[in-house]
């Protein structure tokens, strides 16, 4: 069995508390995890904070270019190693992690640090009384020790797509990931002691949140800024947290996401993407659609097409190529999905499919496992329309006009993405500028740039990332003026 313990000014420390584990597809014990405590943090925060005025501190762009290359070669380099830990530890189908979650892992150090080597200052000339002139230009100067708080759903892909900028810019680390997920920060540490990252810029503290590993890092005095993902009741703690010292915040919360379909719609492209979009990662991804609007004309038909769908997804282990489904994270999690799987009846909606827990063979049967489930019939006022659930579910409503679905659509508390399907271009371009939501896909989902922004707006965050974006939270500004 495996000990994963903390990485701490580039050594691998083990604590006196152990937590343990589970599988996602089995609930077997697959690891120990040495849970840090305020000491174990405080001395990852203080070996950051050294870090910063160590060896990283004096490093040059190029020289900064050139490691966080080495780290995406070892990534790759090891790229089975860490597929592995994320199947393991998320239960995800392999053909995801293979494709998505491991490969962008390490292109995220690449993009980021040819970022930076690119990224273009100001200059001006001024007049001066005298006549004599003076020039201004502009400098990015790291923000310091950054806290790096990760979910579970997509560990890899959204630890790294914050760490790629961070470091980048020349701050040092500490990340807290999930306690549901540990293992890929783990490796990670690995690959960082391999290709000679100095002790200190990067750190893994391992734990649980209030009272505990997450709050003692966001809470102490010398973490500069805080970057989070996860859910929205978190993210307000946070930033209570963050107004000690006015540290700026950088915060990717929840979703409750729409999905509106025109009749107009390629129907094959509709509903391929909207399985996915529903039900990817077992409905555990922030951008994923849990309200979907359908033009009357075509809603009928659009239920039948989206339910046959669904029953063909079949669940199963994640390295199984048959395998359509994993599991959810954990029992406690199914709990919760489960909760508003009775809700969503009680309140009157129609089961299409789905709304309970599949048969599984033996050897699965102390898994997390959840059936998808498709609901119609409820208003948008429902539970289950308003409060994200996080899990392989969706409620298909039909609409009339324009006028109506973009109302209903942003008759919510989150704003994170949409995605709108459609062949009339103009109505593609007025429905993206009418949805309220940081990132509009048209006619796609989870087709991401990473150099364009990203974010949500109202209760689904506070700031963007990707690009030249994440450069405005990773670094401050500095105006340099130079009398002639």
């Amino acid at each position: 069995m495996k000990e994963i313990t903390n990485f701490i000014n580039g050594e691998f420390v083990a604590t006196g508390n152990w937590f343990d584990k589970r599988s996602p597809y089995d609930g077997k014990l697959i690891a120990r995890v040495a849970e840090a405590g305020r000491a174990e943090v405080d001395a990852a925060v203080t070996a950051a904070q050294a870090a910063l005025r160590g060896p990283w501190g004096r490093l040059t762009v190029a020289d900064r270019v050139e490691m966080l290359h080495a780290v995406a070669n070892e990534i790759e380099r090891r790229f089975e190693d860490f597929c592995e830990a994320e199947m393991t530890d998320i239960g995800q189908p392999a053909h995801f992690i293979r494709h998505v979650d491991v490969p962008r892992g390490a292109a995220n150090f690449k993009i980021f640090a040819d970022v930076i080597k690119n990224v273009p200052t100001e200059f001006f000339e001024m007049a001066t009384p005298d006549g004599r002139g003076a020039i201004n230009y502009s400098l990015r100067a790291p923000v310091g020790v950054v806290a790096v708080i990760c979910p579970w759903n997509l560990p890899f892909l959204l630890m790294t797509w914050k760490l790629g900028p961070a470091l980048a810019c020349g701050n040092t680390v500490v990340v807290k990931p999930s306690e549901e997920t540990p293992q890929t920060a783990w490796l990670l540490a690995e690959v960082m002691q391999k290709v000679g990252v100095p002790k200190g810029v990067f750190n893994v503290v391992n734990g649980f949140g209030p009272d505990a590993a997450g709050e003692f890092l966001t809470m102490h005095p010398k973490v500069d800024a805080i970057t989070f993902t996860g859910e929205t009741r978190t993210g307000a703690a946070i930033m209570k947290a963050a107004a000690e010292g006015a540290r700026p915040v950088s915060l990717e919360m929840g979703g409750k996401n729409a999905a509106i379909v025109f009749a107009d719609c390629d129907m094959d492209a509709a509903i391929e993407g909207t399985l996915r979009s529903s039900f990817a990662n077992c409905g555990q991804v922030c951008l994923g659609t849990e309200r979907i609007y359908v033009e009357r004309p075509i809603f009928d038909a659009f239920v039948k097409r989206l339910k046959e769908g669904v029953e063909k997804m079949t669940p199963g282990l994640p390295d199984d190529p048959a395998s359509g489904m994993g599991p959810l994270i954990s029992q406690e999690h199914r709990k919760k999905v489960l909760s508003y799987y009775r809700i969503a009846v009680e309140e009157g909606a129609t089961v299409v499919t789905g709304g309970g827990i599949p048969v599984m063979p033996e050897p699965l049967q102390g898994g997390s496992w959840i059936q998808p489930t498709i609901w119609t019939g409820l208003p948008d006022s429902a539970t289950v329309l308003r409060e994200e659930i996080f899990g392989p579910c969706c409620h298909v409503a039909p609409f009339d006009t324009e006028e109506e679905v973009v109302m209903r659509a942003n008759d919510n508390p989150y704003g994170l993405a949409s995605a709108i399907w459609t062949t009339h271009l103009q109505r593609a371009h007025r429905m993206a500028g009418a949805i309220q939501a940081g990132i509009v896909w048209v006619n796609s989902w989870f087709l991401r740039d990473l150099r364009t922004p990203f974010g949500g707006s109202k209760q689904s965050g506070i700031g963007r990332e990707g690009g030249v974006h994440s450069l405005e939270f990773y670094t401050e500004l500095k105006n340099v003026c130079i009398k002639l």
